[in-house]
């Protein structure tokens, strides 16, 4: 049953499912949230038991927010989200396989109405309604962080495609026969190359294929992550910066096609990689701006996220709770 309580008094639940972590939060209709938590996610081999510790969690702060009838509904951003069908199917990240029906679970524990997508649509949906997006009927929101995610809005709407799966920019092919991808299978997607993990990746091939000075070979290739790369390039180390220069080529490249796809007014990125700053988005807006045709050029703005990082899944995954 939804709360007989006002619109304007409404809260949402926003939960955001990592293969780490899961966080949670409630939110008010202004993108404030209000009380927030996190539990592991990795340490639950079984589904069960992560429902029980999640309401166990949730529970006293549904209590310090009034109560349960404050409560509109559920809004859950997960890896390999179906919108349709409320299911989570084969996500590689997570402790549990196959295909788990994770909507109604959580809705027969909470006893209220829950929707779930996946984290890349919740975060678009967030930055539609609280972010660098609001009032914007198209764009593309593309999250760089250990892997590409991505949301595509387009008139208004956010694009789930016939089963629910659609965009999943990260694993289309920007490099035919390029790096697998070890998660796929797949060769030379965009996800192997623009991600924090395909910055780590350019940086050791690089150093093994050149005998170039750089301050990355002090460091055991174990330790090489893309925040390292990211300081020494901020200390002038030319080749970090090459690393960047590079990374942001590839994902202009892959912007252009994403522009002439569905013209969108922006591309919002969200992520740790947007953290190097012009590093990344010189190269970035140059290629994207050099691999489309005329019709398109210098119309199409490369925004950063506004949403505060620590907030940002809570937020987004609350949203979806607005359009039930």
């Amino acid at each position: 049953m939804l709360s007989s309580t006002s619109t304007l008094d409404s809260l949402a639940i926003g939960i955001d499912i990592g293969g780490t972590g899961t966080k949670f939060g409630i939110v008010d209709r202004l993108g404030n949230v209000l009380f927030s938590s996190e539990i592991s996610t990795k340490k639950h081999t079984e589904i069960e038991t992560f429902i029980t510790d999640l309401q166990e969690n949730l529970a006293p702060l549904i209590e310090k927010a009034g109560g349960i009838g404050r409560i509109k509904g559920i809004g859950v951003g997960a890896p390999n989200g179906n919108y349709y069908t409320g299911t989570v199917e084969y996500a590689p990240n997570l402790p549990w396989k196959g295909i788990l029906p994770l909507a109604k679970l959580v809705q027969d524990e909470f006893k209220l109405p829950v929707v779930l997508t996946n984290d890349a649509n919740a975060a678009a949906l967030g930055e539609m309604m609280y972010g660098a997006a609001k009032g914007m009927k198209d764009f593309i929101m593309i999250t760089l962080g250990t892997g590409v995610g991505s949301g595509i809005v387009a008139n208004g709407k956010l694009i789930y495609g016939h089963d629910g799966f659609a965009g999943e920019l990260g694993h289309t092919t920007i490099i035919p026969d390029g790096r697998h991808h070890p998660g796929t299978g797949k060769k030379g997607s965009l996800e192997s190359y623009a991600s924090a993990t395909g910055v780590t990746t350019t940086a050791l091939e690089l150093l093994a294929n050149n005998k170039r000075e750089s301050v990355l070979r002090k460091i055991s290739k174990e330790k090489i992550d893309s925040k390292k790369v990211y300081e020494a390039a901020i200390a002038g180390d030319a080749l970090a910066q090459e690393i960047f220069e590079f990374t942001g080529k590839i994902l202009g490249m892959a912007l252009a096609n994403f522009i002439m796809f569905s013209s969108p007014e922006a591309i919002i990125l969200f992520g740790g990689l947007t953290k190097a700053g012009d590093l990344i988005l010189s190269p970035t807006k140059k290629h994207m701006e050099e691999n489309l045709i005329q019709v398109f050029q210098n119309k199409v703005k490369i925004l950063v996220s506004h949403l505060n990082e620590s907030d940002a899944a809570i937020l987004g995954a609350s949203a979806l709770v607005w359009d039930m």
